[in-house]
């Protein structure tokens, strides 16, 4: 294996939920180093800090591809907040001229617009495709038809109710009445490595404020607890829609821990969200054998 000692990055974040950038349209690596890149780069003490690793990448089938890698090395699908800083790191780079851009992920391709002028990018929309709502597509172990709403969910002494779905990455969804008294760090790991999750699964507390409003706290599998999660953010407000709390078609403005997030189920089925990313460090990563 080949180790490069020093790595050009940018630290980027959506709304409080960081991570660490390679382009890899200037620098190549070898594939095999980049889980382990992302364990040491993301710890807080040794490294950068970060919630994982994201590469950003020439493809054949989008303007750029996208791969993220977790803080405890394992690959996932996507992420709405890291889809955001990728489009305004590429647009703000010149690697892609447009303000309409399209990013391959491992849970397909999707589109994202910046917003804002060139000295000043507002924020960036993101189409985050039609969630999956069949257990089959979460996955979730149980009848692969059914639909996962307000299941009964036992676990040890709690008896909850999931609401459960693929949007990007599988999503566990479970509202509660005050989201300061949501039982994220007693449950969040439990249930996002429980059993019934064979892909194990991020793991949403939701507070429903009012009809457009929601409060909301997340613990994303490799990472743990986060300021925000996009994607889980946009499975929470179609969780809500699916039990009746708020409506379909209408701008949902979500609080996470980093920020706010504006979030629409759209009637031909796709989610937008609308959000913030910003760039805060770019330097050289120091990293291999000593």
């Amino acid at each position: 294996m080949t180790f490069h000692k020093e790595i050009p990055f940018t630290k980027m974040h959506g709304i409080g939920n960081s991570y660490i950038y390679l382009n890899l349209f200037e620098m190549s690596y070898d594939e095999e180093i980049f889980s382990q890149l992302a364990i040491d780069i993301s710890n807080v003490n040794t490294g950068i800090g970060s919630d994982g690793l994201i590469l950003i990448h020439p493809s054949h089938r989008a303007d750029v591809g996208m791969r993220i890698f977790n803080k405890d090395g394992s690959e996932g699908q996507s992420c709405g907040n890291g889809l955001r800083c990728v489009a305004h790191y590429v647009y703000m780079k010149g690697i892609v001229s447009s303000k309409n851009i399209s990013i391959e992920t491992k849970a397909g391709i999707v589109h994202a617009e910046v917003l804002g002028n060139d000295r000043c990018i507002n924020s960036i929309k993101v189409d985050m495709g039609k969630p999956l709502l069949r257990r089959s597509q979460i996955p979730m172990l149980g009848r692969m038809d059914d639909v996962v709403v307000a299941e009964s969910f036992p676990l040890h002494e709690h008896t909850l109710e999931v609401t459960a779905l693929f949007l990007g990455n599988p999503n566990a969804v479970f509202f509660v009445d005050s989201i300061e008294k949501a039982p994220l760090d007693e449950l969040g790991s439990l249930i996002s490595n429980d059993h019934r999750f064979p892909d194990r699964v991020n793991v949403e507390f939701v507070e429903i404020v009012t009809e457009t409003e929601l409060n909301f706290r997340v613990w994303e599998r490799g990472s743990g607890i986060t300021e925000a999660c996009g994607s889980g953010a946009c499975a929470a407000v179609v969780a809500s829609i699916l039990n009746g709390h708020v409506e379909r078609n209408k701008d949902i403005l979500v609080h996470l821990s980093g920020g706010d997030l504006t979030i629409r189920w759209a009637e031909n089925g796709h989610v937008w969200m609308t959000g913030l990313a910003e760039a805060t460090v770019e330097g050289i990563y120091f990293w291999g054998i000593n």
